[in-house]
């Protein structure tokens, strides 16, 4: 069955002096400041869709790996991913890297990385993703 997730974007003001708030709206777990300070330079407290794309992206691409390893019988214990993702104003989005360290009982490191070069390549996330660069770095603890 398909699922449609939700989110909006109130916008005030134009590009560099504008702000706005992110809502996600499917969850209704919080609104987010944003603007273009917060994307181009500094945080300040405030969220960036890069930063967004960070979270979707990382958690995505853990789903897909402990699903990946429960599935070929070495389920792990803990997976901690961090997604990069690196804009440059004028060009876009240029990257992405992934670093995933996980506790995976069973599995040598060779395996490991296998496996975590799969979910790179098949979690839907990195799929949507597919007009930018994506690198892993993966490791057992």
């Amino acid at each position: 069955m398909a699922t449609t997730r939700q989110a909006h974007t109130v916008w005030d003001g134009n590009l560099i002096e504008g702000k706005g708030v992110v809502t996600l709206d499917s969850s209704g777990i919080g609104e987010f400041d944003v603007s273009w300070p917060s994307r181009a330079e500094k945080a300040n407290g405030k969220t960036s869709p890069e930063e967004l794309i960070a979270a979707a992206h990382s958690s995505c691409f853990s789903m897909a790996l402990a699903h990946g390893l429960a599935s070929a019988g070495t389920p792990s214990t803990q997976l901690t991913t961090t997604a990069d993702v690196t804009l440059q104003p004028g060009t876009g989005i240029t990257g992405i890297h992934l670093t995933v360290q996980g506790e995976v009982p069973g599995i040598d490191e060779t395996d490991f990385v296998k496996a975590a070069e799969d979910a790179k390549a098949n979690c839907p996330v990195s799929q949507a993703l597919t007009g930018t660069t994506i690198t892993l770095s993966a490791s057992l603890v």
